[in-house]
C-alpha cells in the first residue's frame, strides 16, 4: 500500500497506519500492527459505522484523524466568519452512492458536528453516481 499518509505508536508499542485513497478514491484503509510487528488487521473506516463515533464530547482532531484517517486536503476549509474548520471525505455509503461526509469544528465553541451529503455529486438524472461495489 506504499508509505502511510499518517502513524500512531500505541503506548504497548504497537502501530497504526492511515492509507486514505481520496480524493478519487472512496475509501481510507487502517492497518493495526501488533507490538512483535505482525499485521493483526486491516480496517476500512469510511463508514456509517465509524462516523457514528464521532460528535460533541466524543472527538476532537486528533481522535477523528485516528479514526477516520486524513480529509481531502482540497475540500478542507476555514469558515472565518463562524470560526469553524471543515474537513471533508468521499465514500460509498449505506445505498452503495458516492457521497461525502463532514466533520465541522467550532472553534469557539469546542463543539464538533457531522453531516453527510449527496447533493454535489449528482450525476445524470439527479441520481448520484453508484461506488461499482
Amino acid at each position: 500500500m506504499g508509505n502511510p499518509a499518517m502513524s500512531w505508536r500505541d503506548p504497548d508499542g504497537g502501530e497504526q497506519l492511515a492509507y486514505p485513497r481520496g480524493p478519487a478514491g472512496t475509501q481510507t484503509f487502517m492497518v493495526f500492527i501488533a507490538p512483535d510487528g505482525r499485521l493483526q488487521r486491516i480496517e476500512a473506516v469510511l463508514d456509517i459505522e465509524h462516523f457514528a463515533l464521532i460528535g460533541p464530547g466524543k472527538a476532537d482532531r486528533a481522535a477523528v484523524l485516528r479514526l477516520i484517517g486524513p480529509p481531502v486536503p482540497q475540500w478542507t476549509s476555514y469558515f472565518p466568519t463562524r470560526n469553524e474548520l471543515v474537513w471533508e471525505w468521499q465514500f460509498c455509503d449505506s445505498w452503495n452512492q458516492l457521497a461525502r461526509f463532514d466533520v465541522l469544528f467550532d472553534a469557539t465553541t469546542g463543539i464538533v458536528r457531522t453531516s453527510y451529503q449527496r447533493p454535489a455529486l449528482m450525476g445524470a438524472n439527479g441520481v448520484a453516481p453508484w461506488c461499482g461495489r
